[in-house]
């Protein structure tokens, strides 16, 4: 049994439909609302809160593999439930921002999780992607209400990955051999700009969407309300404000793990343009 958490979310849904055509181990997708929740058939819903790791008991038991999306900020716990339960291999999600700029906070964190869980017991696969190519949905009100986005750093390059290649990876680690023990920088196929990225949206729109380019100061002043204060510095540093040569490294890691090339933005702008319409 393979319980996948975030099963919801832009890379839990896409791995537990990619699981379920694979001809994957049962699947079990943890919900807040299994009675909302849309899987796949087949794919059993199990309601459970990370942030509650007693209520995991249920999800957790009879699984012996777990995808685990954290952030709750009960993620040490939720870690050592699963061991408890007879879980024998966890597949985490970090961050690249572990290795490209340890000094933040959120990166600390993930390092310290990926610690915990590389001295747990559990045989684990640690996955570490750079931006989401989903991040571009932060612009999605702009570009329904106006045709426009707003950005610092618009010709700064990154190589975002689409999550369905995270969850590939993923699926990969979870049913296939040799990927216990490893750990994955995760990337798309190159870099693209924010300017790049709103060209791609307006092609799948069939309309132009305008990119004008604002100052970090006024962008801060923008996500600080709901981002909060340190969170929006770091958020800006990783888009563009202190970049370095490992953040902006495109790896071959999604073809080699999953045999098929990383699918560039513009194809995750085609399958999710019904958000900018």
């Amino acid at each position: 049994m393979i319980l996948v958490t975030g099963a919801t979310g832009n890379i839990g849904s896409a791995l537990v439909r990619q699981l379920r055509t694979s001809g994957a181990p049962p699947v079990r997708g943890l919900t807040r609302d299994a009675a909302r929740a849309s899987f796949p058939d087949g794919v059993e819903a199990v309601e459970g809160d990370l942030a509650r790791p007693a209520s995991l008991k249920p999800a957790l038991d009879g699984a012996r593999s777990l995808f685990l999306v954290p952030g709750t900020g009960a993620d040490a716990d939720v870690v050592t439930a699963a061991r408890r339960a007879g879980v024998e291999h966890v597949v985490l999600v970090s961050s690249i921002t572990v290795r490209t700029h340890p000094h933040l906070p959120a990166a600390a964190e993930n390092l310290a999780l990926e610690r915990l869980l590389q001295d747990s017991g559990m045989s684990w696969t640690i996955l570490r992607p750079t931006q989401f190519a989903s991040n571009a949905l932060w612009w999605s009100a702009s570009i329904r209400e106006h045709r426009s986005i707003r950005v610092p750093y618009a010709d700064v390059g990154l190589p975002a990955v689409h999550p369905a290649d995270i969850a590939a990876v993923a699926r990969a680690a979870l049913t296939g051999p040799g990927h216990r023990g490893r750990t994955y920088a995760l990337t798309g196929p190159a870099r693209i700009t924010p300017r790049q990225q709103a060209r791609a949206i307006g092609a799948a729109l069939r309309q132009e969407v305008s990119v004008e380019e604002i100052g970090r100061a006024e962008a801060h002043r923008q996500m600080a309300p709901f981002m909060g204060e340190q969170t929006s510095h770091a958020v800006l540093d990783l888009t563009g404000g202190d970049v370095n040569d490992e953040l902006l490294e495109v790896h071959d890691t999604v073809p080699h793990v999953t045999g098929s090339p990383a699918r560039p933005f513009r194809q995750w702008a085609a399958e999710n343009v019904a958000a900018f319409r």
